[in-house]
């Protein structure tokens, strides 16, 4: 009996950038349908229905919901704060110049994306849900006020900020983020006056830096950028590796 030909070279590494892109396609799905719904009503078999699996998919890379959330969390918020990081390690401007990279990069990489509405949806069922909750405390709020406490402190160790406390000075940095975000979020569709978020954080960076400039930072007035923010290196660099990693999914991408 002859035996059976090996499948087509082709349609095996298209099977194989099938299989490895999934998890991507049900962390999008799944982005979506939490921003939507929230988190009580989404269901896994409407994720696998939006990604085009079977519900048993999902269970082959996620063990519940839950452990879906936090991978859409860490998949999409997680890398930008990562980024945030390593800014205040090397960047060679003054810490004001800091101070703005890191508010107009928060509100380009995550506040004025679709990804902003995880923080809605914690605010909204955070009651119900404590332990999904915790987990982005743990793995976006605490780190996000890491940050800020760091550019706080090399702004005092420079001698261009009062050396304020680190609690409450970095929740008094972040809340008005989340304000405008949720704003956003709630008040898009509805017939109120409009926030221009590149005017609101442009006035509340001057706010800031009025209570913590001291000594000849206070005098200085920030300068006008030449070229792109780093912070806008940093989006077309997250973009390029998602746009690598979605790749997987073209049936065509790779073949001669």
């Amino acid at each position: 009996m002859t035996p059976a030909l090996p499948k087509n070279e082709s349609d095996t590494r298209r099977w194989s950038r099938r299989k490895a892109a999934r998890p991507q396609e049900l962390v999008a799905a799944a982005l979506d349908l939490f921003v939507e719904r929230g988190y009580a009503a989404t269901r896994l078999e409407d994720v696998a229905a939006a990604a085009g699996v079977s519900k048993g998919t999902v269970y082959l890379y996620f063990a519940n919901k839950e452990e879906l959330f936090k991978s859409v969390v860490r998949e999409n918020m997680v890398p930008a704060l990562a980024r945030g990081t390593d800014l205040v390690d090397t960047y060679e401007g003054t810490t004001p110049e800091l101070l703005r990279e890191l508010l107009l990069g928060w509100w380009g990489l995550i506040g004025s994306t679709r990804v902003a509405g995880l923080t809605k949806l914690i605010i909204a069922e955070s009651g119900n849900f404590p332990d999904i909750a915790q987990f982005y405390q743990d793995e976006v709020m605490g780190p996000g006020d890491a940050i800020f406490a760091r550019v706080l402190a090399r702004g005092v160790a420079r001698g261009e900020f009062r050396d304020v406390p680190a609690n409450p000075s970095t929740t008094l940095l972040c809340a008005p983020l989340v304000f405008l975000m949720l704003w956003r979020q709630s008040f898009s569709q509805v017939n109120m006056p409009a926030i221009d978020p590149d005017a609101f954080i442009d006035q509340l960076l001057q706010m800031l830096l009025f209570g913590l400039t001291t000594g000849p930072a206070r005098d200085t007035p920030l300068p006008a950028q030449q070229g792109p923010y780093v912070w806008e290196r940093i989006r077309d660099e997250l973009m390029a590796e998602r746009a690598a990693q979605s790749s997987q999914d073209d049936p065509e991408d790779g073949q001669a």
